[in-house]
């Protein structure tokens, strides 16, 4: 059984994770295989997801190296069809088995921690009557990555909410330095109607601009939280530049 039974805000909350792994990213092709310190970037992710408090993970993939990667591995995968969107293998996956919240934990966060997703699990509200999506963010301290535009720059309000995100450093400091900038990680959540409202929908103006396909909650309006990771270190793999420092933050470790 792929799902959690556990106590949330008071009720029986069923979880499943589920980890997004595409072989064939325009960018970065067989991304999820390449090798940190001697295991593929999929395992280290994986790793770290299992120490959570998530009780099962599954990948979610439609290419069969990946697949025979988590066979050797030993972790569970479902094969899905070719998608673009990591948000529609997602949608797939949750077609298939029932859960309250579906966690998204992208197959390129070798560094997430496992605190952190316990964190968010924790934090994340429960809602069923509306659709609904969570977001694990945190605070960006290097300015490379502030003006880097695969680190996504994301605008919460003060509840939390996501009022915009972007690849551009936002907000501007034109008259006022008293904020900070947040970028968004690799870690969603998700109901079951908002994954069928994103499936469902036609792509919004902004996200097609950005290529953020996450934006389309905003812009339709969606409850969109954000939960700031702590002692957050997260660099998503985008590019081979992002894998050599992530390498080199491995080899630290030893």
């Amino acid at each position: 059984m792929f799902l959690k039974i556990d106590v949330w805000w008071g009720c029986l909350m069923y979880v499943l994770g589920i980890i997004p792994a595409r072989y064939g990213s325009t960018r970065f092709l067989g991304k999820p295989l390449v090798d940190i310190c001697g295991r593929s970037m999929l395992w280290w992710v994986y790793h770290q997801v299992s120490k959570s408090g998530i009780h099962k993970i599954v990948v979610a993939t439609d290419h069969e190296l990946i697949a025979e990667e988590c066979e050797k591995c030993n972790i569970a995968y479902v094969m899905t069809k070719q998608y673009n969107s990591a948000i529609e293998r997602v949608h797939e996956v949750s077609c298939r088995f029932d859960a309250d919240m579906y966690i998204q934990i992208n197959g390129d966060e070798p560094l997430i921690k496992h605190e952190n997703i316990d964190l968010f699990l924790e934090k994340i509200p429960l809602i069923q009557n509306e659709e609904f999506i969570a977001n694990l963010v945190c605070k960006i301290e290097d300015p490379i990555e502030l003006i880097d535009p695969t680190n996504i720059k994301i605008v919460v309000d003060e509840n939390f909410y996501a009022l915009y995100m972007s690849r551009t450093p936002i907000p501007t400091p034109y008259k006022n330095i008293d904020f900070h900038y947040y970028k968004h990680v690799g870690v969603l959540g998700y109901n079951k109607k908002a994954l069928d409202f994103f499936v469902n929908s036609i792509p919004s103006r902004y996200e097609t601009i950005e290529g953020l396909e996450i934006l389309r909650f905003i812009e339709y309006r969606k409850p969109f939280f954000c939960i700031e990771a702590q002692n957050c270190a997260n660099l998503s793999v985008d590019t081979p530049k992002d894998l050599d420092r992530v390498r080199k933050i491995f080899e630290t470790f030893k």
